[in-house]
């Protein structure tokens, strides 16, 4: 019981400390010119790098499915090819508009 309680203590003191360590602290300074300048290129080359890996997944898939297919034919068994439709990317929303309105519900 009683190295339970110095525990206890230990950790109660361990987090006083950081919190006033914490409120101590300045707040961040505003980002300068240059700074916004190289997160917005870094958003840009996020942006890019995201593109090119959706474009090699769907490659690879592109491939793996038409490996599928070849080898099912070749062994004789009938596969059909799935009816879906390919995906579009989302359109942007309408900026400063008023939001698209919904076509009504068909009853």
């Amino acid at each position: 019981m009683n190295t339970t309680f110095r525990g206890i203590i230990g950790a109660a003191l361990v987090l006083a400390a950081f919190g006033v360590a914490m409120a101590k602290l300045p707040p961040a300074p505003p980002p300068t010119d240059a700074q916004k300048a190289a997160a917005e290129e870094k958003k840009a080359k996020d942006a890019a790098a995201a593109d090119a890996a959706k474009a090699a997944q769907a490659r690879a898939e592109d491939r793996v499915a038409a490996r599928y297919y070849a080898e099912m034919k070749a062994k004789g068994k009938p596969v059909t090819a799935p009816q879906m439709a390919a995906s579009a990317p989302p359109a942007p929303a309408a900026k400063g508009g008023a939001p698209a309105a919904k076509a009504p519900a068909k009853k």
